[in-house]
């Protein structure tokens, strides 16, 4: 067994594995393409499992865009609010989809992407804003009030069909109602039925929970199979919470217990470099636990007084140097990891298939000072 200094981020491929069979399954059994968000993962060193299941990589800038043609290879596909010259100047040499979030972005770098002599065959899309969406949080809900994100106006889309080939909506956020899914999959194909039949593929986005065990996987399929087959187009999924989801933890161990009338367990990890979502969106942690009677609250050895991983009841009593364990630590965490504090940057580790464990990148005080 390695022994590995905490903190750190270990990846479980097998975990990674049952993810990755149920979104090739999608794949067998209705035709749908998956394609890895790095927005939400970009671990880099289990692209090699990823790719044998998934399709290719979809990605919200020029560098994530970049790292899915060289580490993930298969389809590159390239999505951004806004793209500058120098953008358009790199992703037009690799990418085998631009997409462009605005009609006024699309006119304006078309004539140049169509001259392109490096790569001839770029499938040119936009996003469309359907005005509906699946979200818990205002934050990341993508038709919220006066969202930018992609185009509202049926008309000015069809005046442009000329110059694309698909169109990505991404309208889901943590979608885990196959029902609500449906619904709104039933109100797109109504609105933009015009649209679809005149486009070779569309893109659905992401934030569907399909991996989910309890997820309706064979109703997903078959309402996928028959959008695709309603409008002779190509279906994209862009899973990226669901592609990683219970595949890794962070470990901690506690440095010290402090008493305030409760018991706080203070650990070497910290919510807001390491966890960071757990903060932007409110939530406690989940802790790999036994639930029981013993009360803690367990939290960060940042200087920021809100730096609460949670408050748990477990079963064991904690005492300096127990290892504490968080669940989920893959997605939206380690791409938003950050130097705060100047606080240890967790290592990140990988569970082989094989139950090796292989420690992958270590962080030390060079890379906070050059950051």
């Amino acid at each position: 067994m390695v022994k590995i200094r905490t903190p750190y981020y270990l990846i479980d491929e097998k975990a990674l594995l049952k993810n990755m069979k149920r979104i090739e399954y999608v794949r067998r059994k209705c035709g749908a393409k998956s394609l890895l968000a790095l927005k939400c993962f970009s671990l880099w060193n289990v692209f090699d499992l990823m790719s044998k299941y998934m399709d290719g990589t979809t990605s919200s800038s020029l560098f994530e865009a970049k790292l899915g043609y060289e580490k993930f290879g298969r389809e590159t596909h390239a999505f951004s609010a806004a793209y500058s010259r120098g953008d358009i100047d790199e992703i037009k040499g690799f990418a085998d989809k631009i997409i462009f979030n605005s009609i006024s972005q699309l006119k304006k770098y078309y004539p140049l992407i169509k001259s392109n002599k490096e790569k001839k065959n770029i499938s040119l899309g936009i996003r469309v804003n359907p005005s509906v969406s699946y979200s818990h949080f205002d934050l990341a809900d993508p038709a919220r009030k006066y969202s930018r994100l992609g185009e509202i106006d049926i008309e000015k889309v069809k005046s442009v069909l000329n110059k694309i080939s698909g169109v990505m909506l991404h309208y889901n956020c943590e979608n885990g109602d196959f029902a609500a899914f449906d619904k709104m999959l039933n109100f797109i194909s109504k609105k933009y039925k015009d649209v679809f039949n005149k486009i070779q593929w569309v893109s659905l986005g992401g934030g569907i929970s399909f991996t989910n065990d309890s997820y309706p996987l064979d109703k997903f399929c078959g309402a996928l199979k028959k959008f695709s087959d309603d409008f002779g187009v190509e279906v994209y999924l862009e899973p990226g919470e669901a592609a990683i989801t219970q595949s890794a933890k962070l470990i901690t161990s506690v440095l010290d217990i402090v008493v305030n009338i409760k018991k706080t367990a203070v650990v070497d990890a910290s919510v807001e470099p390491h966890m960071l979502d757990l903060l932007i969106y409110r939530q406690s942690a989940k802790l790999d636990e036994k639930a029981g009677e013993n009360e803690y609250i367990i939290a960060g050895r940042s200087c920021l007084a809100g730096d609460i991983f949670g408050a748990y009841k477990i079963k064991r009593k904690l005492s300096i140097g127990s290892i504490v364990k968080f669940s989920d630590a893959a997605g939206y965490t380690m791409v938003k990891k950050n130097w705060f504090n100047g606080l240890q940057m967790p290592s990140i580790a990988v569970k082989r298939l094989n139950g090796k464990i292989e420690i992958v990148r270590e962080f030390d005080y060079k890379d906070f000072k050059q950051s």
